[in-house]
């Protein structure tokens, strides 16, 4: 009876579903990095992804290697956006705030009790926090805003990719190809929802390569 217990629970350790697995762990690897002619778009779900790490990592000044890691342990994409927007704001810490949000449960719970005035972080971004907003609302409100304050997207064009459902991921890469093709954002993105061209395309098109999007972002956000 021993021998079974002891075997049973030396299974369990190696079973992949297993409940003893650490629940926060998401996996943010990708096996495919590289445009591929015969599947064009095969690579775009790491092209979004790199985009948008990058764009972060250049706004936020920090190593877009520590972006990864948070991700592979359990930090949302929104999250990190609404953590490190914070402590932005206010001189927090992002690593603090996002203990925070794990240990509260909501940004709501977080921001509160900090009295933050709705100025520092942004009106729009404080009203809905205080309303109980999703984290993904969050996100958006932050990365609009970021995106208009630097003028890489205009409000009548952002306006129209948010009621597209245009993610966070595709309004950025569709404002750091804009200037490159000299052409809209908007219809970039509706090329690739169409189907007629993949961000792997586009960005070929451009000539930029994911090593480049920091250079790029730096140059775009001065």
């Amino acid at each position: 009876m021993v021998r079974y217990t002891l075997f049973s629970l030396s299974l369990l350790l190696f079973l992949p579903d297993s409940s003893l697995a650490a629940p926060a762990i998401t996996c943010h690897c990708f096996t495919e990095r590289k445009y591929d002619f015969s599947r064009p778009a095969v690579a775009d779900p790491y092209f979004l992804t790199t985009t948008q790490n990058s764009f972060f990592a250049t706004y936020f000044a920090v190593d877009k290697k520590v972006i990864v890691m948070k991700k592979q342990t359990g930090s949302s994409a929104d999250d990190l956006w609404i953590g490190y927007w914070i402590a932005s704001k206010s001189g927090l810490s992002a690593d603090d705030l996002l203990e925070l949000r794990g240990k509260k449960g909501s940004w709501k719970e977080v921001v509160a009790p900090l009295g933050l005035p709705s100025q520092s972080v942004g009106e729009r971004f404080s009203a809905e926090v205080m309303s109980g907003a999703t984290a993904d609302r969050l996100a958006q409100i932050i990365v609009d805003e970021v995106l208009l304050r630097h003028r890489l997207l205009g409000l009548q064009e952002l306006t129209v990719l948010r009621k597209e459902w245009a993610t966070n991921q595709e309004v950025i890469i569709s404002a750091m190809l804009a200037p490159k093709s000299k052409r809209p954002a908007v219809q970039l993105f509706r090329e690739v929802k169409r189907g007629a061209k993949s961000w792997g395309v586009l960005l070929g098109d451009a000539k930029i390569q994911p090593a480049g999007m920091s250079g790029e972002f730096a140059a775009l956000l001065k």
